[in-house]
């Protein structure tokens, strides 16, 4: 079997083209792929508990400590306690943050309505419902080696 013609190496491929091009689109506003995602897993009015923007990306926890120290500095976001929970951290976007979260949201919807109208609606559901089942068969640990 060539490497073409299998499932990893189709959704590897596809996935880094994409980053790629909204990478491209990013740097223009200096921000990134990781950046822009984040910022659009950040409630805008209440803000979100850090703890659920990494199960929301997939991220290690590791890895988004990295990142919202990153987004603090570039002034992007700032931390508030949670006024029920004091323990509870929320991740809040400063109006910067909400600019930049707008692009990349803007990003995202012109990326699909270009791939909505480029593919036939049926194959998009055929797609979205084998990638799902992909998800759920990892998700499940039901690939066995």
């Amino acid at each position: 079997m060539k490497r073409e013609d299998t499932v990893d190496f189709n959704i590897k491929y596809t996935w880094h083209l994409v980053s790629r091009m909204y990478n491209n689109v990013a740097q223009q506003y200096d921000i990134t792929t990781a950046i822009g995602f984040v910022l659009l897993n950040i409630d805008v009015d209440n803000g979100t508990p850090a703890t659920k923007i990494a199960p929301l990306l997939g991220m290690e926890p590791r890895s988004l400590t990295r990142m919202l120290r990153t987004l603090e500095e570039k002034g992007l976001i700032y931390r508030r306690a949670d006024e029920e929970d004091r323990r509870l951290v929320r991740i809040m976007l400063t109006d910067l943050g909400k600019e930049k979260r707008d692009i990349a949201r803007d990003t995202v919807k012109h990326f699909n309505n270009y791939i909505k109208l480029s593919i036939p609606e049926q194959e998009l559901r055929t797609f979205i419902k084998v990638m799902k089942r992909i998800n759920e068969l990892i998700e499940k640990e039901q690939i066995l080696f």
